[in-house]
């Protein structure tokens, strides 16, 4: 086993007597969640849920304190399962990390092997991070839709909240695999951005009218929805026959008001998006996917900032105020 220094950084968050508090610590590997695989972090990313947990607007954690963030990539320094062995270069996303478990903003870590993916080859551990949560979102919700016969030839597939990371990934892994991409986005001023991912088509959140009938008329083949409220009941009222909707953000709330009769008369499906809860060989296959026929071409534009350890703090507040853009990465090192 490599040595592992008496004490090394990670990002904590803490409840109790003194209050709901974050921020950077030295620890201890007894500090931390058990595990079979012991990780020395090089990378990790910055997610919405991330944000939501380390300022304490979300209820996201179980017990406390935890270290912080969703997403990790490292090295295996020491390991007592079969599957990994020191040296291998491995990657976590969602998997109860900074939630019932100690998350990537760390040093160090140990984690399960069951929940660990090995790196694909043709991904270094800065772009699968740059990928994260985020871009594996997007792939999952692809891979759904697909798995309900969705196809290029059906129509434009519409992104909603479209400059965020998510958002970002899906209109360049879509266009990717042949589809025509609309982006539906409340920053005009990013239009280009989203133009030079893919996006054909790109309409400011403030110029949509639904109508009021329970069916308007169709405008999309499907949709991956970011945003949740008001935006996917509008958005289920104009998606053609047999479209999906892949559901997996609530930037713009959690309420749902909205008729079943798209879904009835018009055969449209509602696909839920747990990408925390993927299984293992779901995530091994989609991680290959989007080491390969699913890479992101643009991954360079949509990873547009990178802070370290110290710097988490801003990127949490910016990112909860809707001014951040694409992805940012955490370097661990």
């Amino acid at each position: 086993m490599a040595a592992i220094p008496e004490s090394f950084k990670a990002f904590r968050i803490h409840n109790d007597a003194e209050g709901y508090r974050s921020g950077l610590e030295n620890i201890s590997i007894a500090d931390l969640s058990e595990g079979d695989v012991t990780i020395r972090g090089e990378w990790s990313g910055i997610n919405y849920k991330d944000a939501l947990a380390a300022t304490g607007k979300g209820k996201i954690l179980k017990t406390y304190p935890l270290t912080a963030g969703i997403d990790v990539a490292g090295e295996v320094i020491a390991s007592d399962s079969e599957r990994y062995s020191p040296g291998d270069k491995v990657l976590v996303t969602g998997c109860q990390l900074s939630e019932s478990r100690d998350g990537g903003y760390t040093q160090y870590l140990r984690l399960d092997s069951k929940d660990i993916v090995l790196l694909p080859d043709g991904l270094s551990c800065r772009e699968a991070m740059g990928i994260g949560t985020a871009g594996f979102t997007a792939a999952i919700s692809l891979y759904r839709m697909e798995a309900l016969g969705q196809t290029p030839e059906a129509g434009p597939i519409v992104v909603t909240g479209a400059s965020g990371g998510v958002g970002s990934f899906a209109i360049d892994i879509l266009t990717r695999a042949g589809y025509e991409v609309h982006a539906i986005s409340g920053k005009v001023d990013q239009f280009d951005y989203l133009a030079n991912l893919g996006a054909r088509q790109c309409i400011s959140r403030h110029d949509l009218h639904w109508g009021q009938k329970p069916l308007e008329t169709v405008r999309w083949a499907g949709c991956i929805d970011n945003v949740g409220g008001d935006m996917l009941a509008g958005i289920s009222r104009v998606i053609d026959l047999w479209g999906n909707i892949a559901v997996c953000g609530m930037a713009g709330g959690i309420g749902l008001q909205t008729t079943n009769l798209p879904l009835i008369l018009r055969g449209v499906s509602m696909i839920g998006i747990s990408s925390n809860n993927t299984t293992y060989d779901i995530r091994k296959t989609l991680w290959d996917r989007l080491a390969n026929e699913w890479r992101p071409v643009h991954i360079e534009s949509i990873v547009n900032n990178e802070v370290d350890l110290e710097k988490l703090g801003d990127s949490f507040d910016l990112l909860m105020k809707g001014n951040s853009l694409g992805r940012t990465v955490v370097n661990l090192r």
